[in-house]
């Protein structure tokens, strides 16, 4: 019998970029691949940018599907119901010299890819955007022909000594500023430049407390329950986890749990419900520890399944595998996290606490820390956690007590810290007063627990704990 011949979208690539999408999919970042086929990782980003706009994929996951082992290629599905897509028109240079309009449209090119790699946020390619030019004059026209939520756009200035980047989030239907800012750079390393840029821009508009998540957040409580989406209990989900309270994490497991359940496939809710099962094991918010990791080891898992370059992911794998006492396995994905996620401040911070208490160069964690917090200027609080527990392990006690202070004031693991600061410098009736706090909120909450749940498996760091706690009388 005579097969009809069929073509797919994946048949457009040419063989470069067909090679470039399917190391992509398959989980190798920018540098592998570049390594692999012998072409600079820029290079790499470009062939990609063509890939998503020929395939008319929005994120990896969809991108992967056409790649699939044994499968047949089907054209991507759009995103779940109420996920904001996202076009960023190309950067417009008000500088006369050709090189700066080509810098401008390179700093367009890799946030677009860049935010890309987010497995919650649709961008639409490049290059799609590129034919439309650098200023969106016709919001309304715009949005209905690419299907955006929002449109950004930027100006850049430069001369010999310095860039600066205006950038802007609109509304897509009508035009309305949402969000703004200014970044203003010294020329030295042009490249080194760029990468900040991005970073910055990056951050300030698709981080966990950036522009996108507030605007979302504040629009989804203004809705009846009945009507609330996958993405919008997966946002409500985020902030109430990111308070770190008994009342909170577990509000964070009911929303998130129903967000799945509306869309299985959303790799993000799962990799932030395994982060909300990993707060239940080392804070005792659960009798069942053996339960609680199962449950974490199910959500991870089934993050990674779904998307194996969320950077968060992987550093929730990270310390599971170290809580379950497999070391090389938890390092493997503490190097992954970093590769995804270099330029995410989120799991920098959470890569900054792994390094200093869980798996690695406890002297690492502190660099990772500012860098976080320098991508990040709208930190939330659990970042300052986050710092102090680092401090601590460092013994600059009196710095980690004043960060501990900005952090989330009713998370267990802060108090814990809290109380073993204040022993060590000898404040022994403030470590008393946070010590009774600690047991009076949260009485199924232990020294060891956390050791075990966190997981602490660096030995400097366990002894360090040990020790404090026995002068805070919590041991």
């Amino acid at each position: 019998m005579n097969r009809i011949a069929t073509s797919s979208p994946a048949d457009a690539l040419s063989d470069r970029e067909r090679a470039v999408a399917e190391k992509f999919a398959s989980g190798l970042t920018y540098r592998e691949i570049g390594e692999a086929l012998f072409i600079a990782p820029s290079t790499v980003r470009t062939h990609l940018a063509a890939v998503y706009e020929k395939l008319g994929v929005r994120n990896k996951i969809a991108l992967a599907s056409h790649f699939a082992v044994g499968s047949v290629a089907q054209p991507a599905s759009y995103p779940p119901d109420g996920l904001p897509i996202l076009a960023i028109f190309p950067i417009e240079s008000l500088s006369p010299e050709e090189r700066w309009g080509r810098f401008a449209d390179g700093l367009s090119s890799d946030i677009t890819i860049d935010l890309a790699r987010y497995g919650d946020l649709p961008v639409i390619g490049f290059h799609t955007m590129k034919a439309l030019g650098s200023i969106p004059a016709d919001f309304a026209a715009d949005s209905k022909a690419l299907g955006a939520t929002y449109i950004v756009s930027g100006q850049l200035r430069a001369d010999d000594h310095r860039i600066r980047l205006t950038v802007e989030l609109a509304d897509a239907l009508n035009g309305v500023s949402l969000w703004s800012d200014r970044f203003d750079r010294p020329i030295e390393d042009v490249f080194s430049l760029q990468d900040s840029l991005t970073e910055s821009v990056i951050n300030a508009v698709a981080g966990s407390y950036g522009a996108l998540a507030t605007i979302g957040r504040n629009e989804i409580r203004r809705r009846p329950p009945a009507s609330l989406r996958a993405y919008d209990l997966y946002l409500l989900g985020v902030e109430h986890h990111n308070t770190f309270s008994r009342a909170g994490n577990a509000e964070a497991i009911r929303l998130l749990s129903r967000a799945l359940e509306l869309d299985a496939s959303f790799a993000r809710g799962w990799a932030e419900l395994a982060y909300a099962y990993s707060i239940q094991c080392c804070h005792g918010l659960d009798g069942d520890l053996k339960g609680a990791i199962e449950r974490w080891r199910a959500a991870v898992e089934n993050a990674v399944r779904l998307d194996p370059m969320d950077s968060s992911a992987q550093a929730c794998l990270g310390d599971l595998m170290a809580c379950l006492g497999d070391l090389e396995a938890a390092e493997r994905a503490f190097r992954r996290a970093f590769e995804y996620g270099s330029n995410h401040a989120d799991t920098l911070a959470l890569l900054a606490g792994s390094r200093a208490l869980v798996v690695g160069d406890p002297t690492e964690a502190m660099s990772l820390m500012e860098r976080a917090m320098r991508l990040n200027p709208l930190a939330p609080s659990w970042y300052f956690g986050m710092q102090g527990r680092i401090l601590f392990g460092g013994g600059r006690h009196r710095e980690a007590i004043a960060s501990l202070r900005r952090g989330a004031p009713d998370s267990p693991d802060l108090l814990m810290f809290l109380a073993l600061a204040h022993a060590v410098v000898g404040e022994a009736s403030q470590a008393a007063a946070v010590a009774a706090r600690l047991r009076a909120e949260f009485p199924e909450f232990s020294v060891e627990r956390f050791i075990a749940g966190y997981p602490i498996a660096n030995p400097d760091a366990a002894k360090t704990i040990r020790h404090a706690a026995k002068l805070a009388k919590l041991d």
